[in-house]
């Protein structure tokens, strides 16, 4: 294409309209849409770190944090280190500073040189921005047209933004993004030249340079737009036909350099399109492993079928990038298709990597795609991880944080606001609430870090904006309590439509946590809590009778009349859901004797009365809700529907009574749970009341638990109400028995083998020490001075032989404190120190997580450690040692559950009478899915290697070892079965020297078939139909 004087001759075409009702654009219209448009180019083409409007955000920000920095350098007790990565990150901070300080002036100065100019031409006709090296080779190009009326010749003005140009300036940049504009990054910084089409009597010499012959090359194609106002002679207004002959180019001398804030290009010919039937798949790397395209196979046939699924995958084979490649693959190949991905993980790390390779998978797609495959991905988490108010921050722990945020944000707070400007409100939140409608994330993937600096950066509150996108997101990723425990299902996922997928993923405790979710536990310091919550509102309701009767009054004719109270309620009034399940909820008024607020509070205190009594037993004593209900009835008189409206009038008391200290109220919450669950549910449930531990008969600790036996309840919602929901783990073996814990029918359900081109796992079963000795963590066993011993001197032998990291499970807390005592006391502790460090998990958060940290920084200098752990510990659920960091772990004995335990006896007894499921099968199953998780923990790749060692001889036994899942049985040999402390050596030393050989990474397994599969590999299997590719 060619621009030059006097071109317009002939009749051009637009690739965008835009018209406007106005009779006129006036030259104050056409400078904001420029500027809009501008603002739009650098930051779709991530010339800019953010939209113009917050980019004096983003540098009050920089400077902030500039301030503080100096602040925290000031403070004498700084230690080095944080000194020094004070000092770093100040550096880096004020170079931001200068960079963004110089950008926002050259952006300044081109507004201004904009309006001088329309000043002298408010007639402006055409204006090209052009984003490259130079005018002359642009990278990028977009050319405006206008189209005024007469009038807008004598036009004065402030240049103020009317509401009509705001209108149509979102209306154009809605349709430059539907057009593809921006949907690609410019490789590096890039120049934004402005050039105009103005009277060559424009006399603007410091911001205007006449180009009188400007023209680029001929191949290039800018996207033009053509803005048409309502005039009565379009003829005579368009520039064809109005002496563009008079006019020349002028090139605005103000041209502003980008900053480059873009992520790496992806080269399209290094990533791989393929086909699965009709979904086109769009996977973010070179290379697929063949048990990734056989899952997504299987994953596409399930949500064909608009069923459910279950997928066992093995550890450290891209299961993640997988699943998510082919879901959203899948939505884009259904453009009408309302779906949504939940993705739902059980911690908070977990969350932070699954977003982090759907933000790798998103720019992929979008670097092919344009702007169609954008999409808004979000993490949820709780106030305590969202959160950026310094103030509520400050709390002990989560409730805390919880309450800390209701002070400042609850409805009735914020109206005493406005009487008492001493109240203490949150600055992020009513910046938000300002925003109403306008409180949106632009389209992207945000981690919780993400949405903190969001949040921060416009000064909103992260939380309640995560929380009101959950609706418009396409992909939401949070954890299993969102959907299971209904008390936060309730408020949080209530609108997610049908057509949704639904993925659990590292879902082999699932059935572990629906229990939970319906559970509850009462002991004496919770009905002395109780009771001290009851005195306090009972103080409140005197209080509110003699300064605010009509709030009661009111609200006891709005439960007179029965009408629904939670969904009336702004998101910040909200408590937590009723703790039943939707379904069994009921849909009526609430019963007459606890509808006046003094007449519940008597019967609650019937209730703490019941309860006390039924603890101030020495007898471990069962019965079901049934019973319970019938006794409590009889000796309380209080009837199973007044029960099971307990947790819905608490909650209707405590916002009547305008309560925001709801940590404190934790008590009297959890007995209006018990009665709430109790009162609805007749099977399933049994109620347990213990004098005291077991393990501990000499501390009375009575304790009263609702244990919820079957966990299809809490998960029987999600099936019902969602058209497809995945349970995938790597340990999900023997697969056949979810779907009979879990009550549901699956469509699909496939374990997958893991393909090699060496064996990177060296799984062995250890039943005997160096002297011959059987070794077993069996309960008449463990505290054998034998058992002790050997397994002390396995441990002493592996860590002087074994590289870096190695990492240790016990079967519980008290065995591993016992045993290591033991090791302490007889010098084996000490023998372990000589060649390696050695750090423990504890049940605190922090000492464990200070741990782990020293662990590592001990593998990476070469020093070496090791790692205690236990099996159901917050370590085994969540923690990799991947690479160095774990090339050993070793399970001393099987986890068990303990089996004198009261809660799992009625289990079991539930299991057998209900699904018929043995005790001894369903016992197994649990304690080798715990063991294969705990030796998992050391393979993340097929790129790295590890051994794990069984440490028990029950694991010899072929019905327990069958129970381990397959990817790991098929590396477990008969000669590393019956193993001795010597030959586990031996068998270590020979594995260690074939892992330090090099090895072909793309190459073929034993039977010949290819371990890595490539883009020609995936279409030549398309065209024959063959699978003989796939291991």
């Amino acid at each position: 294409m060619e621009m030059a004087e006097g071109e317009g001759t002939t009749e051009e075409k637009y690739d965008v309209d835009i018209a406007t009702t106005a009779s006129s654009l006036g030259g104050s219209g056409a400078f904001h849409i420029i500027n809009d448009i501008v603002g739009f180019v650098l930051y779709m083409h991530q010339q800019i770190p953010s939209v113009l409007q917050d980019m004096s955000l983003d540098f009050d920000g920089l400077q902030t944090e500039f301030m503080d920095l100096e602040a925290h350098l000031t403070q004498p007790d700084v230690k080095p280190l944080a000194r020094r990565k004070l000092v770093s990150r100040k550096r880096e901070v004020k170079h931001e500073i200068k960079k963004l300080q110089k950008l926002m002036s050259s952006i300044s100065s081109l507004r201004s040189a904009l309006q001088l100019m329309i000043r002298e031409a408010p007639d402006i006709q055409r204006v090209v921005l052009i984003l490259g090296g130079s005018p002359l080779r642009p990278q990028k190009a977009y050319e405006l047209l206008f189209t005024h009326s007469d009038n807008v010749l004598n036009f004065e003005s402030d240049f103020s933004k009317s509401k009509a140009t705001e209108a149509l300036s979102k209306k154009t940049i809605r349709a430059l993004i539907s057009t593809g504009a921006g949907s690609t990054s410019c490789p590096g910084p890039m120049r934004l030249f402005i050039l105009v089409h103005a009277p060559p009597s424009l006399n603007l010499p410091q911001h205007f340079i006449p180009k009188r012959d400007f023209r680029y090359n001929r191949k290039f194609v800018p996207l033009k737009l053509r803005f048409k106002c309502r005039a009565q002679d379009e003829a005579a207004n368009s520039p064809l036909n109005s002496g563009t002959n008079d006019l020349i180019w002028f090139q605005c001398r103000h041209v502003i350099k980008g900053l480059a804030f873009q992520q790496p290009v992806f080269h399209r010919s290094r990533k791989m399109i393929f086909k699965i039937e009709d979904v086109t798949v769009y996977f973010p790397y070179e290379n697929i492993y063949p048990e990734q395209y056989e899952y997504m196979v299987e994953l596409k046939r399930a949500l064909d079928a608009k069923g459910h699924c279950l997928l066992e995958m093995p550890t450290g084979t891209g299961k993640t990038i997988a699943l998510l490649s082919l879901i959203t693959s899948y939505r884009l190949s259904r453009p009408d298709s309302p779906m949504k991905l939940v993705y739902c993980t059980r911690t908070v790390h977990e969350m932070e990597k699954t977003l982090g390779e759907l933000k790798l998978l998103h720019e992929y797609q979008v670097c092919h795609l344009g702007a169609q495959a954008k999409i808004l991905a979000i993490g949820l988490s709780s106030r305590k991880n969202l959160c950026v108010n310094p103030q509520v921050l400050a709390a002990e722990n989560r409730d805390s944080v919880d309450a800390a945020c209701r002070k400042r944000t609850a409805s009735w707070v914020r109206a005493l606001s406005a009487e008492n400007p001493n109240v203490e409100l949150c600055d992020y939140f009513e910046n938000y609430e300002k925003a109403a409608e306008n409180a949106l994330l632009p389209p992207g993937v945000y981690t919780l870090e993400d949405l903190r600096a969001f949040g921060k950066n416009r000064g909103w509150c992260p939380y309640f904006l995560a929380r009101h996108m959950v609706q418009f997101a396409n992909v939401i990723v949070y954890s299993y309590q969102y959907l299971l425990d209904p008390k936060v299902a309730g408020i949080i996922s209530k609108e997610l439509q049908k057509e949704s997928v639904v993925v659990f993923d590292e879902a082999h405790n699932i059935d572990n946590v629906c229990i939970e979710a319906l559970s509850v536990s009462v002991r004496r310091v919770t009905l002395e809590g109780a009771n001290r919550n009851l005195n306090k509102i009972r103080q409140e309701i005197d209080r509110f009778k003699a300064t605010d009767a009509g709030r009661l009054r009111a609200e006891y004719n709005r439960l007179v009349e029965g009408l629904a109270l939670r969904g009336d309620l702004s998101g910040t009034d909200q408590w937590l859901a009723n703790p039943a399940l939707p379904h069994d909820i009921l849909k009526e008024a609430v019963p007459g004797n606890i509808r006046r607020a003094e007449h519940f509070v008597h019967v609650l205190r019937r209730l703490l009365q019941y309860l006390g009594v039924r603890l101030d037993t020495e007898n471990v004593e069962k019965e079901s809700p049934v019973s319970f209900v019938s006794s409590l009835n009889s000796q309380a008189g209080i009837e199973q529907k007044t029960l099971k409206f307990c947790y819905d009038r608490l909650q209707s008391l405590m916002l009547t009574l305008e309560i925001t200290d709801t940590d404190e109220f934790l008590p009297i919450q959890t007995v209006c749970d018990f009665a709430t669950l109790v009162g609805t549910y007749a099977r399933g449930f049994s109620i347990i009341i213990e004098p005291y531990d077991e393990r501990m008969p000499n501390i009375p600790d009575p304790i009263l638990q609702l244990s919820c036996h079957d966990a299809s309840l809490a998960i029987k919602p999600v099936f019902d109400r969602f058209q497809s929901v995945v349970i995938t783990s790597g340990t999900l073996s023997p697969i056949d028995l979810y779907p009979r814990l879990l009550s549901f029918n699956p469509v699909v359900s496939r374990s997958f083998k893991m393909s090699m081109t060496r064996d990177c796992i060296c799984p062995m079963v250890l039943t005997r020490g160096s002297d011959q000795l059987p070794i077993s963590t069996k309960f008449d066993m463990r505290s054998d001075p034998g058992v002790v011993r050997n397994y002390g001197k396995l441990l002493v032998e592996m860590v002087s032989i074994v590289p870096d990291g190695v990492v240790c499970f016990f079967v519980s807390y008290s065995y591993m404190d016992g045993i290591i005592a033991t090791w302490n006391e007889t010098g084996i502790l000490t023998e372990i120190m000589q060649h390696k460090l050695v750090f423990f998990e504890t049940q605190d958060v922090v000492e464990t997580t200070l741990a782990l940290d020293n662990y590592r920084r001990a593998c990476d200098s070469g020093r070496g450690a090791v790692f205690f752990s236990v099996a159901r510990g917050k370590v085994a659920e969540g923690i990799d040692f991947d690479r160095h960091y774990g090339r050993l772990v070793i399970m001393f004995g099987v986890p068990f559950q303990y089996t004198l335990s009261k809660i799992l006896l009625a289990r079991l007894e539930y299991l057998r009478d209900t699904f018929q499921i043995k005790e001894g099968d369903f016992l197994t199953f649990d304690a080798l899915r715990q063991a294969a998780q705990c030796v998992g923990r050391v393979i993340r790749s097929k790129a790295d290697y590890g051994m794990m060692i069984f440490a028990d001889k029950r694991y010899s036994r072929h019905d327990k070892r069958s129970k381990l899942p397959g990817w790991i049985l098929s590396h477990l040999r008969d000669a590393h079965l019956n193993l001795s402390t010597d030959m586990a050596i031996h068998i270590a030393r020979e594995f260690l020297r074939k892992m330090a050989q090099p090895y072909d990474k793309a190459g073929t397994n034993t039977m010949g078939r290819k371990t890595l599969l490539t883009q020609e590999d995936l279409e030549k299997m398309a065209e024959t139909g063959a699978q003989d590719m796939v291991y």
